[in-house]
């Protein structure tokens, strides 16, 4: 088992799992794709047997029959490369279509959709071709007692297959003596099928037992320390510092701007000490008053401060100032149900009372 970094104890999050997969480390087991390949093309040639059998016949009837009589001219060379190239285009091509589609099918349900052309970076070929560097991972890396396991028990599978096959079918080869061409090659193709069979179901529970111990290496590979996982909440989220110094800056502008619209407002209601609501009245603005500033304690008695500069009126109410803080936004009207308890303290305004006259 690989020798993990004991400090590492906490699994991998969504962000260093997307890094890795972004830098094209994913949990591959590569002899899950080859035992998948190997299966595919022997149910090819498996149900593919007649169709081979039938291209075959026609080459050697060709053969036999029109080749031994053809005159080799510069035009029937050319047709017989033509017809030659169809044959093997037609022998070869499905049979590498059904290989290419099973080796695809089986990356694409180890990995996903992954595309990922950091590999052919520049640096990416001189780690490749670094020898000292691969001998040193093959003698030293756990992981090479692991791989040198999995191909000693892949030989031994091969290698015993065949052995059990042919001890079943000793009895069976003195008759193959009276057995003409066709039959000749059928047993043998026959005998071929139940050895790769053979071998196969101890090579399809090697690859899953290699891609279990892939995906849980790389599971280990991958764990994050609890300083890794603090820091990367950090840049996720940023400093907590820096989002506070940022936060601060933002209100500050913020009162900023609101301040500059006291001087506007028509009345400020009060708390009378920690809560300061301004508020302006305009028919042509809004159908009803508006919050144009509000702050609690320092920035409530700012606000009175600036009022007190431009004479606007400063009234105390306590229910309706806490009503307005907390019910209404900046730059909001004022809800139908503090209509009354508004009108009420704009009426003995000077302002509204000469609008009145």
């Amino acid at each position: 088992m690989p020798q993990h970094d004991p400090s590492k104890t906490e699994k991998a999050t969504p962000r260093r799992r997307n890094k890795q997969r972004t830098d094209g480390h994913v949990p591959k087991a590569p002899e899950m794709g080859r035992t998948m390949v190997l299966l595919a093309g022997l149910l090819a040639m498996r149900y593919m047997i007649d169709f081979y059998r039938t291209q075959f016949m026609d080459i050697y009837q060709w053969f036999f029959r029109e080749g031994m009589r053809t005159e080799l001219t510069q035009e029937s060379v050319y047709s017989l490369f033509l017809w030659v190239m169809g044959k093997i285009a037609i022998l070869i091509l499905p049979f590498m279509c059904i290989i290419v589609a099973a080796s695809a099918l089986t990356m694409r349900l180890q990995v996903g959709h992954l595309w990922n052309l950091k590999l052919f970076r520049p640096g990416t070929f001189s780690r490749m071709f670094n020898i000292a560097a691969g001998i040193k991972a093959l003698m030293i890396s756990p992981q090479a007692l692991v791989r040198l396991g999995r191909s000693l028990a892949q030989a031994l599978v091969v290698g015993i297959a065949p052995y059990v096959v042919i001890k079943q079918e000793f009895p069976n080869l003195i008759p193959l003596f009276y057995q003409n061409a066709q039959g000749l090659a059928g047993y043998i193709l026959s005998v071929g099928y139940k050895m790769t069979s053979y071998a196969l179901v101890p090579m399809i529970l090697i690859a899953v037992a290699d891609l279990w111990y892939t995906r849980w290496n790389y599971e280990e590979e991958i764990k994050m320390s609890k300083d890794e996982v603090k820091d990367e909440q950090k840049q996720a989220e940023g400093d907590p510092v820096i989002r506070s110094a940022q936060k601060q800056k933002m209100f500050a502008t913020m009162a900023k701007r609101m301040l500059k619209e006291v001087p506007t407002a028509d009345v400020v209601v009060t708390n009378p000490t920690h809560i300061a609501v301004a508020l302006r009245y305009n028919v042509m603005q809004a159908p009803a008053p508006l919050v144009v500033a509000k702050g609690l304690d320092h920035l409530a008695e700012r606000i009175k401060e600036i009022a007190r500069e431009h004479n606007v009126p400063i009234r105390e109410d306590k229910p309706l100032a806490q009503a307005l803080y907390k019910q209404v936004e900046i730059g909001e009207i004022i809800p139908e149900e503090l209509y009354q308890a508004v009108a009420a303290i704009l009426a003995k305004l000077d302002k509204f009372k000469a609008g009145r006259r």
